[in-house]
């Protein structure tokens, strides 16, 4: 690990200390009352704290680093914008993944997968980093004596401001209308927040300032094989694929009462049954092909080229099993509707395919740009995904089955979250009313801060409020006994 780490870094600037206090502070304000536009609003300073460091250590951003740090804040835009925890949760993951990359600069794939790391690093050294730079600063440079005076001005409003609030309602209220928070009881998590901050920003700062070296990380190649014994297999799994992918594409272009004939499947489990095997082939060909290139001979052109083509060849080859997975999928949705786990492996079997699209490209101009692909193409899936809104995609496609063929999954419907209120809104009374009261259960009536609402959030309330629920829990019964479908 010595020969992975930097140069120890410079003295954090005041102006990184700054950063990193504002951070600190609003988390502490914001971040209590849930996430939405707030986890963007407190991620600026941090940006801002890493920046000052880099530029203090002599670090100047590339493209690379701005298309990193630029895409990490747009995916914190995804909990603004939607209701649903599962989107947003795999874009703040990516967030930091992207985060990471920016800063440490990482263009090897050791790099990239192990970049997050190096964050969990910085939090105890940046710690140290922070506090040997407030110490400097307060024994001694002139602002010492104001820096002291505003952190104990700090702890006494904090600390007296609680009790004082807990003491008298109408004080509590007055220092509402100032303050996201005045109770003495939240003082111990406001506390918490402001921590959490400091070190987050900390440990993006430290780490802009003197990043561990991932990419210095060399993975050896594998021992060389003789081209019998490592062409023989892969030759015959392209057969096999070959093989299979006619069927599929014989089943594609009109074939499938014959084969549900001869099968004794239903249009349903014919496609159920088929689509999860075939993401798992989808996975175990990229293994397949990274093994491949590990154990691949390079004695000279004639052996890249037989790889080449061998392995090109089975890329192309997969490229029609994602396409028939995809396909099953859209088979099965049409006959049970389309639901939050089949939209996400549908998503991801798509991403998978251009993943193989990614290694065909590589294999032509070079591998050198792969690993930051690979990981600006998931960032830009979780984005999509997220921008989607898949909650209301399943909504809508539900809705549409509905008016189609009159089937309608009110229990299912009742557990989405406050995006697909603008979809459920289209159906008609009573069955309208049944699946936006689970919405409006799940609400509440409390309204969160404009800093912890999102944008589903308050479409979804604004609905409920124009035309509430008016079903009774009889209608619900009836409506669910008459359309519900398993």
């Amino acid at each position: 690990m010595a020969d992975l780490r930097a140069e120890p870094p410079a003295a954090i600037r005041t102006g990184t200390l700054g950063a990193v206090l504002a951070t600190g502070l609003l988390s502490m304000l914001l971040l209590g009352d849930g996430l939405a536009l707030n986890l963007l609003i407190v991620a600026l300073p941090a940006a801002l704290a890493a920046y000052f460091a880099a530029e203090q250590a002599g670090r100047r951003p590339r493209p690379w680093t701005l298309v990193w740090a630029i895409g990490g804040l747009g995916l914190l835009a995804v909990p603004a914008l939607r209701d649903a925890a599962w989107p947003s949760f795999l874009a703040v993951v990516s967030a930091v993944a992207l985060g990471s990359l920016a800063l440490h600069g990482c263009r090897t794939w050791p790099g990239v997968l192990l970049g997050p790391l190096g964050l969990f690093e910085a939090v105890v050294s940046g710690l140290g980093w922070g506090w040997h730079g407030v110490r400097s600063r307060a024994s001694g440079s002139r602002s010492g004596p104001v820096l002291r005076a505003v952190v104990v001005t700090a702890v006494l409003l904090l600390v007296f401001g609680a009790l004082f609030a807990g003491a008298d309602a109408a004080f509590a209220g007055l220092l509402g209308d100032l303050l996201p928070d005045a109770s003495v009881g939240e003082g111990p998590w406001r506390l918490l927040l402001f921590a959490a901050g400091v070190l987050g920003a900390l440990a993006a700062a430290r780490t802009a300032a003197a990043p561990v070296r991932w990419d210095r990380l060399v993975v050896g190649p594998g021992r060389e094989r003789s081209r019998v014994e490592w062409a023989l297999p892969m030759i015959v799994l392209n057969v096999l694929f070959a093989a299979f992918n006619a069927v599929q594409l014989a089943v594609l272009f009109g074939g499938y009462d014959a084969v549900l004939e001869k099968t004794g499947l239903s249009y349903s489990e014919y496609a159920r049954q088929g689509f999860w095997q075939l993401l798992l082939a989808t996975l175990l060909t990229l293994v397949v092909i990274v093994l491949a290139l590990r154990w691949a001979p390079r004695g000279g052109a004639r052996d890249r080229a037989l790889v080449r083509a061998v392995l090109g060849t089975l890329c192309a080859l997969t490229l029609v099993v994602v396409a028939s997975a995809v396909r099953r999928m859209d088979m099965y949705v049409d006959a049970y509707g389309l639901t939050r786990l089949r939209v996400s492996v549908v998503a991801v079997e798509l991403w998978l395919g251009l993943i193989v699209v990614l290694i065909m490209a590589a294999g032509v101009w070079g591998a050198r740009w792969l690993p930051r692909a690979v990981a600006a193409s998931a960032a830009a899936g979780v984005l999509a995904f997220g921008l989607l809104s898949p909650d209301g995609l399943v909504a809508e496609r539900n809705v549409q089955r509905y008016e189609d063929a009159g089937k309608f999954d009110l229990e299912y419907a009742r557990g989405l979250s406050a995006d697909a209120a603008p979809a459920i809104d289209e159906l008609p009374e009573p069955l309208r009313s049944c699946a936006l009261e689970g919405i409006a259960n799940s609400l509440g009536s409390e309204r969160d801060p404009w800093y912890a609402t999102s944008l589903g959030e308050a479409r979804a309330r604004e609905i409920i409020e124009e035309r509430p629920p008016t079903a009774g829990p009889g209608d619900c019964e009836d409506s669910d006994r008459e359309v519900s479908y398993r």
